[in-house]
Order: C-alpha cells, then sequence, then structure tokens
C-alpha cells in the first residue's frame, strides 16, 4: 500500500486566516490594498522591531526588483550577488538590464563569502566598474556573515540588499534578519516559515522609501484625477485576500519557528553517530536559524553513498527531498557573467540534501522518517 506523501515543507495553517478572508469577503476589500494589507505590514513592522517600514507586494522576487530600483541599479550597472542561491535572487538584476557578479559562499553559514566579496569589488573597480549593490542571502534560514559583509561593502560605499525570503524568524546577535539591509526583502510563498499563498514585501528603513515602493508598485500613477504615468509602474502591490492569510499566519509565526528548530534538533539527534553526514546548523551563539529547511551533506568518500542516492531513496517511500540550490554560476541564463572565488558552492551543491521540515510534521511522520533512514543508512552505509 502507497503511504501517503510526507512534503519537504507543506502550508500549515494557523486557524484564523479564514477569518481575516471573510472579513475582506464581507467588506467587499478584495482588490489590491484594504485593511489586511494594512495590518498585515504593521504586523511585520512590529515583528521585526526595529523601526522599519513594510510594504507588502506580490512577491519576493517583486520586492528585490523594486529594492535594487530604489538603490538605483540602471541598465549597464554591475550587482554583485551570492551564487549559492535561488535564481528569484538574481533574475530582477536582469530584468533591469544591468550584469550580475557572482560571489561563492563559505562554509559555516553557507552564504556570501567576506572575502570573495572584497577580491571582487577591488577587480571589478580595476576594471572601471564599481558594483551599485551588493545582494546578501540568508540561506535556508542561516543569517549571512552580517558584521563582515557589512565591513567590506561600508569600505567601498555599497548598498546591501539583504534577501531574507528564507529567514523571516531567524536573528543575528539578537536583531531579526530582515533589518540589516539598506533594503530587504521578505517572501511569503507556498512553502515558506510563513504564507499568504504567493507574496513577499519590501523592508525599507524610511517612510519615504516604502512610499516610492508602494508608488512603483502601483503602476507608478501620478497625482492627478486622470490616468498620469511619469515613470515605469509595476503591478506589484498584495491583495487584501492573501494579506488576510498573512495576518493569521502572523499569530503562528513563532510557533512555527519553533516547530521548525525542532525538526532540526530531530535531525541533529538522529545523523549525531553517523559518519560522514553533517546537519547545517549554527556556527556559534551569534546566529540563531529558523531552520526553515534543515539539510545535511553527505561525504560521498566516508559514506560509500551521494545525496543523489538518498534523495532517489526517500522518493521510492514517497518522502519529498531536494538537493541544495545549484549556484547560479553553474546557471545555463548565467553562465557568461564575472564569478568570484573557489569551489564551496559546487560542494555544495554536489553533497547536499533538504530534507523534510514542515512545522505541520507528526511524530508518527517522524517515526516514519528514522524508519527509511535507518533503512537507508544500516543497510547502505560502507564506513563507520
Amino acid at each position: 500500500m502507497i503511504q501517503s506523501k510526507i512534503w519537504l515543507s507543506s502550508p500549515h495553517m494557523g486557524g484564523n486566516e479564514q477569518k481575516f478572508v471573510k472579513e475582506a469577503f464581507d467588506t467587499n476589500w478584495v482588490a489590491p490594498l484594504g485593511p489586511n494589507v494594512n495590518g498585515f505590514e504593521q504586523d511585520l513592522e512590529n515583528f521585526l522591531n526595529d523601526d522599519v517600514h513594510v510594504a507588502a507586494l506580490s512577491s519576493g522576487t517583486a520586492a528585490i526588483h523594486l529594492g535594487l530600483i530604489l538603490l538605483g541599479v540602471q541598465a549597464g550597472d554591475e550587482v554583485i550577488c551570492q551564487s549559492f542561491t535561488f535564481s528569484a535572487s538574481a533574475n530582477p538584476i536582469l530584468y533591469l538590464a544591468a550584469t550580475p557578479v557572482f560571489i561563492d559562499s563559505e562554509k559555516e553559514t553557507w552564504n556570501l563569502c567576506p572575502i570573495a566579496l572584497e577580491k571582487a569589488i577591488v577587480d571589478r573597480i580595476a576594471k572601471g566598474k564599481k558594483p551599485k549593490a551588493i545582494i546578501g542571502v540568508h540561506l535556508y534560514g542561516m543569517s549571512f556573515k552580517i558584521d563582515e559583509v557589512r565591513a567590506v561593502a561600508q569600505q567601498y560605499g555599497i548598498p546591501i540588499l539583504e534577501d531574507s525570503a528564507e529567514a523571516l524568524g531567524s536573528s543575528y546577535k539578537g536583531k531579526r534578519c530582515g533589518t540589516f539591509g539598506d533594503i530587504s526583502v521578505l517572501s511569503f510563498n507556498g512553502n515558506k516559515i510563513i504564507t499568504t499563498s504567493g507574496g513577499g514585501a519590501l523592508v525599507t528603513h524610511t517612510a519615504k522609501q516604502k512610499d516610492k515602493a508602494v508608488f512603483l508598485s502601483t503602476q507608478a500613477r501620478d497625482n492627478a484625477p486622470h490616468y498620469q504615468h511619469s515613470e515605469v509602474g509595476y503591478n506589484y502591490r498584495m491583495s487584501n485576500i492573501s494579506a488576510g492569510i498573512g495576518r493569521g499566519q502572523m499569530e503562528v509565526l513563532e510557533n512555527h519557528v519553533n516547530l521548525r528548530r525542532k525538526m532540526h534538533d530531530f535531525y541533529q539527534a538522529y545523523f549525531a553517530d553517523k559518519n560522514g553526514v553533517t546537519v547545517f546548523s549554527e556556527p556559534n551563539a551569534d546566529y540563531y536559524s529558523n531552520h526553515w529547511l534543515t539539510s545535511i551533506t553527505i561525504n560521498p568518500i566516508i559514506t560509500g553513498k551521494s545525496r543523489e542516492d538518498l534523495r532517489l531513496f526517500l522518493e521510492e517511500h514517497n518522502i519529498e527531498s531536494r538537493p541544495l540550490w545549484k549556484p547560479m554560476h553553474l546557471q545555463p541564463i548565467f553562465a557568461q557573467y564575472p564569478y568570484y572565488g573557489t569551489n564551496v558552492s559546487e560542494t555544495l551543491f554536489d553533497e547536499g540534501l533538504c530534507l523534510p521540515s514542515g512545522s505541520n510534521l507528526s511524530d508518527a511522520d517522524r517515526l516514519r522518517l528514522e524508519k527509511t533512514l535507518d533503512d537507508f543508512f544500516n543497510n547502505l552505509l560502507t564506513k563507520c
């Protein structure tokens, strides 16, 4: 008999989402803008707790696009981007006809390597092209090396766009991710730690920046009784319905973080005696990860098996897992662009696997995961 699917990271409703959505229907606020949008933005501002301003948008990708515009990126500019990430971090650079410059990861946080970052900046300046912005990503909920990356950015006067799409609820030295960048972005896609089914947000440090983002995201309509446009605009604002889902999700965000961290603890305990398997974890007490996705690396020399062997084995048992992000500099669409670093991100892609991490996984799911992993490692692990 085929067992039910264990998903990598499925949506997890808290209960009050329908209340907020019903209010939107009852008051006929079903279009973009409305009380839920305002309320959701306020909820996020209260949670981030750093005197920030939030604009709710249709996606995290839209937020990155508008964020780059607010930072002044134009056609022909260069934008530094972490290579080890999802393509949504890099695609908006091309939307603006700018050039991405990709940077390798470091081994502790898997994120933007400060050493490679500075080498890239120095080289691009020597080539006559000072980068206009730096996109740093908090991968799988783990913040990048904030202090080191900021020091490099400040030394050369380059703003940071903080991609916190995977890190709502994470922090560094007690400060929330989503507040570190000159501009920051969040995502509420269906598989994120909370969801609005689809959606994102732009986080700014001034009301003026937020107002500009809202202006651009609502087709850049000038203040006139007729439709008049002096700038290119976008249809990027979040709907009142989606924001209603988000308001309900904000009520359970911290519980979802705790449950994701519980899944990480489960895997840490399980793999503690598995030589050659490493669970991706905080490097020290400065870091607090939401562990959006718990990921492991499998050393094929020690174990005799690869992450692909495990992925296929889990797939046979109707359990979803996924390789780590394929670095952008290895992607066909981005292969022509500059890359600085060694092979850290390539090795992570070759050896890494994301395991089921949802906040709605049950004790029965964990027992099934443990048994399936036992079947794989007890039968197939060749060296201990």
